[in-house]
C-alpha cells in the first residue's frame, strides 16, 4: 500500500489550521457593526412609540379641558428624556406633537428624529359638566 495519500492529507489539514479562526477575525466586525445598527433600529422605533404615547395622553387631557401647563406635563410624563412638546389649542380640536431626537449607534451613528402627533376634540364646558350630572344623579 501507498502511503502518500495520508501524507497529503495531512499536509493539506495543516495548512488550513487557523483559517477558521481568521475568518472569524475578518466577520466580526461586520457581524458588531450590524448588530449596532439593528439595536440602533429598535432604539429610534421605541422613541417613536414613546412619542406617539405621549402624545395621545396629553391630547385627552387637553380634549377635557385642562390647562396647557397640565397637558405639557402629561406629555413630558410619557416622552422620552429630552423630548420636545408643542401644544395647538383651536377653539374645536387641540393638537399635540412630542419630538425626541436619538442617535442610532452611539457617539458614532447618525442623529434621527422621531415625533408623534395626535389631536382630539375639545369638549365643550357644559357637555362636560351636562355629562358628569348625568352619571352623579343617585339617592
Amino acid at each position: 500500500m501507498n502511503a502518500q495519500p495520508y501524507r497529503d492529507r495531512d499536509r493539506d489539514r495543516d495548512r488550513d489550521r487557523g483559517s477558521a479562526t481568521a475568518e472569524f477575525a475578518l466577520l466580526l466586525p461586520a457581524v458588531v457593526v450590524l448588530l449596532a445598527t439593528a439595536l440602533g433600529g429598535v432604539r429610534v422605533a421605541v422613541t417613536q412609540v414613546q412619542c406617539v404615547d405621549a402624545a395621545r395622553a396629553a391630547a385627552r387631557a387637553a380634549a377635557r379641558g385642562e390647562s396647557p401647563d397640565v397637558v405639557r406635563q402629561v406629555a413630558r410624563a410619557a416622552a422620552p428624556d429630552g423630548a420636545q412638546v408643542s401644544v395647538d389649542v383651536t377653539a374645536s380640536t387641540v393638537t399635540v406633537e412630542v419630538g425626541a431626537h436619538r442617535r442610532l449607534a452611539g457617539p458614532l451613528g447618525g442623529a434621527v428624529h422621531a415625533r408623534g402627533s395626535a389631536s382630539a376634540a375639545v369638549e365643550a364646558a357644559g357637555e362636560a359638566a351636562g355629562e358628569a350630572a348625568q352619571v352623579q344623579v343617585g339617592p
